[in-house]
């Protein structure tokens, strides 16, 4: 088919895929997807979209056809590539005529041909830069800018390109087109403002455009283009220049005010200059220490002096903030505390900012941030009347600092405080002296000052541990501050309260804590929504802070636990729920069974706000965070909650409903504190265990849970659950086995020693395929340490608990081995009384003797040709679990569990769950805790004693090391 009518079929295809109805979209997207790899087809797409004729949809998605397969298909390896021949002329074709007259179509085209760039540039396209650089000269306004658009995305790209060939020819590109960019930048810019003074306000739009591209090239080959920029006159002359263009700038906002036509872009240029500093900061710290004097000049003047009034914007502050900060903050500019092991361009930059961080300059920035930019603005006091809730709970975290004024200032406020504190420290203390006392509610420029100044105090805290009394001040006068009823007041009552938390992990006198609970009640019933709100995370950080005692928060608990319910349901936004809701999780983890008594209407809330919150999935994770300390808290109590707990568990954790994903790992949480506390299995219970085969399928970073809650079941009702799912999950433990690592696989082998342990019978049964290969890993000597111990563990159980289970199993592996029974038998105690070494704890130690020692009696030969090696095995774990009573100078066995007492649980101790009350009971029954191991050897040495007779006894014994045979007297004497 020639190109041009294979032009109109691809365009017909194109023209329907523009189309809104689905019946003409779908097959034309099918048909465009068969023909992206067959030859021509990019050219045909050249065609369309610099045919300027044609619909500009058609056109616009003809161009991301393209750019979509340069992705696929460009590179020589990709399966389908386009040919040599198709991509040379491809080539030429992007590059014919800058003149597509649609904006976004020329950007897509930009794009697309930087894309090209990064995989041909220059070794297969070396014309393409001879071709910008001569194009962006020409005079024709629109070729001009498509082309400088192109050369600016091109740079873009190859500068982001990261491998260290790639980075040198960068270099060796920068270095070649530097001056040029330059020249072309200043000839630009000082076009714009020759027109925009003449008051061309068009002329000027198009000329600043041009700027901020020629800017923009200038900035990547300015960071990315130089190993060491300093060297580089023409660099440096730039990076200096830019203070003054910015002034230049600036003073252009004078006569280009909100709402004319140039400001906006004005303004991403005066932000485009500020990011050249900030990046060439970044990268080049040490490159940039000639500038650092000017850049401390020019942001100190224009942000904390009268220079900027009529000309700087909050964006542009934020940037001149975020400067000062990373030269204040910069280790690279700190010198060592060893003096001598500075780098000396360390201590040059340190002197720079030593002298000019004098102290009229550190008073004058201190005192600005605090009384000019941490006044609360007439915005935020609008929001706090209008929108409390979002008022409340602005994101302030994260790299909000980098684009917010508020986080920017607050953080940079924090930094020079940290550095300079010896001289913020007095300023700081003189403003909040000059503020004591309450202050009048009709003076809220005072009030808006108390509230900057305590903001500060706040922040500070850590820097002012030694230099502010916070217990006395608390007591003098913030308590009497928080006393004041006035609505104005409730910027002060709001700031004292956060104040106080954040003053509480630093310096805050426990025997205070009853006076602030009685504040907190108090706050929590303030008639201003944000102060509530303020009050309850203040109680977070008092609840949750190391020296929180619950016997002094008891008497209030009952009062502010029914406040915190109210207030969580009267907000409405999701974010203020979920913020309640963690202070209510935080309350009840930290009071634990002490909650009982309060948590009924909250219990009956959450299933209607689980309900309500279908579409937000971050305040599910909160309801379950709740819930999971709920639980806790409830013990066997929580079994009441099955009938909403239950499915919350059975949906977070089913991986076929979309919302597991973020509820995946605090489902499983839950499920596992559930079971944790239940006091005996359900049906429902039982049931959502189905949802565990998928699951273990994902072997994620959860399948450790995911073990725990498989142990839980096990321990809760192992007959029910492993007669319903031992098959399956033996089955998934199979699957896992193949491709898990050794921590893994010691994981999957727990569960199965767990099993065996609380039912010897069942489990060996049920968890038989897994057995061969644990049987094969002892012969063969396993030569993991943890694994080794974890196979002799789980042997162990069925030898000592299950004998007639351990014969059928060594039959059948002496047929895969090809071995007598007896033959493979000596080599499993072999090897065992070799690796019992591996075995570390004393538990699996006295298991091992215990298993070993069951098979005597014995008149096998082979088991007594291994006598020598059992007793030596059983001396070892005698001297691991004997302890000598002091006073009769007899062994007892430390290990021995007699009857089951409820322990009494200190105030700093967690009462013990209904699965520990499980564990303990079944210890009683486990032969390693009920049965004596020194009884036992005696009562096994005399069987085999009466089975050989004296002298075959004898002889036997004379097998054993002397040395070994007194110490195993030693241990039997009184017996």
């Amino acid at each position: 088919m020639d190109i041009q009518s294979a032009s109109s079929v691809v365009l017909q295809a194109l023209t329907q895929a523009t189309s809104q109805d689905t019946a003409v979209l779908k097959p034309a997207e099918e048909q465009l997807r068969q023909w992206e790899t067959q030859p021509g087809f990019y050219s045909v797409l050249l065609n369309i979209f610099t045919n300027h004729s044609l619909d500009v949809n058609v056109r616009f998605l003809a161009v991301l056809y393209f750019k979509n397969g340069i992705d696929r298909y460009w590179r020589r390896v990709a399966p389908n590539a386009l040919s040599e021949e198709e991509k040379t002329s491809l080539r030429a074709g992007l590059v014919t005529n800058f003149n597509e007259p649609v904006n976004q179509i020329a950007t897509q085209i930009a794009v697309l041909i930087a894309k090209v760039a990064r995989l041909d540039c220059p070794r297969q396209w070396p014309e393409l830069i001879p071709i910008l650089l001569e194009s962006v000269k020409v005079q024709d306004g629109l070729q001009q800018h498509r082309a400088l658009l192109t050369f600016y995305h091109v740079t873009k790209t190859l500068a982001s390109k990261r491998l260290a060939a790639d980075k040198r020819l960068f270099q060796d590109l920068a270095g070649g087109i530097y001056s040029f960019v330059c020249s072309l930048w200043n000839h630009h810019t000082d076009t714009f403002l020759q027109q925009i003074y003449a008051g061309d306000q068009q002329a000027a739009l198009s000329s600043l455009e041009r700027t901020l591209l020629s800017l923009k090239v200038l900035r990547k080959l300015t960071v990315h283009g130089f190993i060491e920029p300093h060297q580089n006159m023409e660099v440096m002359g730039f990076l200096n220049s830019v203070f003054d263009r910015l002034k230049q700038f600036l003073e252009c906002c004078r006569p280009v005010q909100p709402g004319n036509v140039c400001r906006e872009k004005l303004e991403k240029t005066i932000i485009l200059f500020t990011k050249v500093l900030l990046d060439f900061l970044e990268y080049h710290p040490y490159p940039f220490i000639p500038l650092i004097q000017r850049s401390l000049e020019f942001a100190v003047s224009y942000v904390f002096t009268e220079m900027g009034e009529g000309v700087v914007f909050e964006r542009f502050i934020v940037q001149c903030m975020n400067l000062i900060k990373m030269i204040v903050k910069n280790d690279a500019y700190k010198p060592a505390k060893n003096i001598e092991d500075s780098k000396p361009e360390s201590l040059e930059a340190h002197k720079i900012k030593t002298a000019f961080f004098t102290h009229p300059t550190l008073t004058e920035i201190g005192r600005r941030l605090v009384s000019h930019y941490f006044l609360l603005t007439q915005e935020e006091l609008t929001m706090w009347e209008e929108d409390p809730e979002g008022f409340a709970v602005e994101e302030t975290g994260g790299d909000s600092w980098k684009y917010s004024l508020r986080p920017c200032t607050e953080v940079l406020f924090l930094d020079i405080f940290h550095n300079y504190s010896q001289t913020l420290t007095p300023v700081l203390l003189e403003m909040v002296q000059n503020l004591q006392g309450p202050t009048n509610v009709e003076e809220p420029v005072q009030l808006l000052m108390k509230d900057a100044v305590y903001n500060a105090v706040g922040l500070a805290a850590y820097e002012l541990f030694d230099s502010v009394d916070f217990d006395v001040w608390f007591k003098n006068q913030l308590l009497a501050e928080l006393q004041v009823n006035h609505n104005r007041y409730k910027l002060i009552r709001r700031r004292v309260i956060w104040l106080i938390g954040q003053w509480i992990p630093v310096k805050f006198k426990s025997d205070l804590r009853p006076l602030l609970y009685e504040v907190i009640l108090n706050l929590m019933q303030d008639p201003d929504l944000v102060v509530r709100i303020e009050t309850a995370t203040t109680l977070k950080l008092t609840v949750d802070d190391f020296e929180f005692w619950t016997e002094q928060f008891l008497p209030y608990l009952e009062s502010i636990f029914g406040l915190l319910f109210q207030l969580l349901q009267q907000v409405i936004e999701c974010d203020t729920k979920m913020q309640v809701l963690h202070v209510i999780s935080c309350v009840i983890e930290r009071v634990h069974i002490q909650i009982r008594p309060y948590v009924g209407c909250l219990v009956q809330y959450l299933p209607l706000l689980w309900k309500q919150s279908e579409e937000h999935n971050m305040l599910r994770c909160a309801i379950l965070t709740t819930l999971i300390h709920l639980v806790q808290g409830l013990g066997a109590e929580s079994k009441n909650l099955y009938p909403f707990l239950l499915p919350v568990i059975q949906l977070s954790t089913d991986v076929s409903q979309p919302p597991h994903v973020y509820l995946l790992e605090d489902g499983l949480e839950l499920w596992l504190v559930t079971l944790e506390n239940s006091p005996a299995i359900t049906p429902e219970l039982l049931r959502i265990f189905q949802n565990m085969s998928a699951l273990l399928e994902l072997s994620s970073e959860n399948v450790r849970t995911c073990f725990q809650i498989i142990k839980a079941y096990i321990y809760l009702s192992a007959t029910e659950f492993l007669q319903n799912y031992a098959e399956g999950l033996c089955k998934s433990f199979c699957e896992l086995m193949k491709d898990i690592n050794m921590e893994g696989q010691v994981q999957v082998l727990k569960v199965v020693e767990i099993a065996l342990k609380v039912s010897p019978v069942l489990g060996s049964h049920m968890f038989q395929p897994l057995l061969p290969a644990v049987f094969r890993g002892i012969v063969d000597g396993e030569r993991y340490p943890v694994v080794m111990s974890t196979y002799l563990g789980v042997i162990g159980r069925i030898l000592l608990q299950n004998s007639s289970f351990f014969s059928a199993l060594l039959s059948q592996m002496a047929q895969e081995f090809h071995q007598e029974m007896d033959q493979l038998l000596g080599s499993v105690i072999e090897m065992w009384v070799d690796r019992m070494d591996n075995i570390t704890q004393p538990e699996r130690r006295k298991l091992s003797s215990l298993a070993l020692l069951s098979l005597l009696p014995s008149d096998n030969s082979v088991i007594q040709d291994k006598f020598c090696g059992i007793i030596n095995i059983c001396v070892e774990a005698l001297h691991d679990v004997m302890t000598e009573d002091s006073e009769t100078g007899s062994f007892r066995d430390c290990m021995l569990m007699s009857n089951f007492e409820e322990p009494k649980v200190t105030e700093d101790e967690e009462p013990a769950t209904e699965q520990d009350k499980r564990k303990k009971l079944l210890a009683l029954e486990d032969p390693v805790h009920s049965v004596s191991l020194q009884q036992y050897v005696y009562g096994k040495l005399k069987a085999q004693q009466e089975l050989m007779g004296d002298q075959g006894f004898q002889a036997l014994m004379e097998t054993v090391d002397t040395e070994i045979v007194q110490q195993l007297q030693e241990f039997l004497q009184g017996l």
